[in-house]
């Protein structure tokens, strides 16, 4: 099994790169949050890895830190979710917004993601729930489930789901806001970028 890579960086696509290793070409399949980490061709790079074996294919998913691979590797565990809607799901979300979405029960949020209906979405909830209370206890970014209309309101208008749960997650944490006010004072943040 390959657990990590580390080369120089060939190649940046939409969801792939190309690392060099010991004159040998590697693709690698990534989150898009994790290409803008990686750095610019020629870099040098160290990715945590993992091996995925099908009849038909063989694929390497790579990661910047070892969470982001435990994540994955939980994702890919529910049925009904292959590496390529974890990848969509990490690439939408980041890991911490991911694991409390999922600790908390905020199917919603999840659904949201390319790719992910709500079925799934609810079955990620129901598998992974109790296993990543244990693993990610400190999950960074609280968001209530009255927060999804607000963060699909964003999404409506243009902006990507780690936008608009970053904006969203980041207000003050007020019952009196309702979604007007949410919603208005998250694109009065995204504006401000």
């Amino acid at each position: 099994m390959i657990a990590a890579i580390e080369g120089i960086l060939e190649y940046s696509g939409v969801d792939s790169i190309i690392v060099k290793v010991s004159g040998i070409g590697i693709q690698i399949y990534v989150p898009s949050s994790s290409l803008s980490k990686l750095g610019a061709a020629g870099d040098n790079v160290y990715l945590y890895t993992h091996l995925h074996l099908r009849e038909d294919n063989v694929s390497l998913y790579g990661f910047t830190s070892s969470e982001e691979l435990a994540l994955f590797k939980n994702l890919i565990s529910v049925s009904g979710v292959g590496p390529k809607v974890a990848l969509a799901l990490l690439s939408s979300l980041a890991i911490e917004q991911l694991a409390m979405a999922i600790t908390s029960g905020n199917a919603e949020l999840i659904s949201q993601a390319p790719g992910i209906g709500k079925k799934v979405a609810s079955r990620i909830v129901i598998e992974l729930r109790g296993k990543l209370e244990k693993e990610w206890k400190e999950a960074a970014l609280p968001l209530a489930p009255e927060d999804a209309d607000a963060i699909a309101a964003l999404t409506s208008l243009g902006y990507s789901l780690r936008e608009a749960t970053q904006a969203i997650s980041s207000l003050p944490n007020s019952s009196e806001l309702g979604l007007e006010d949410k919603v208005k004072l998250a694109l009065q943040q995204l504006a401000g970028r």
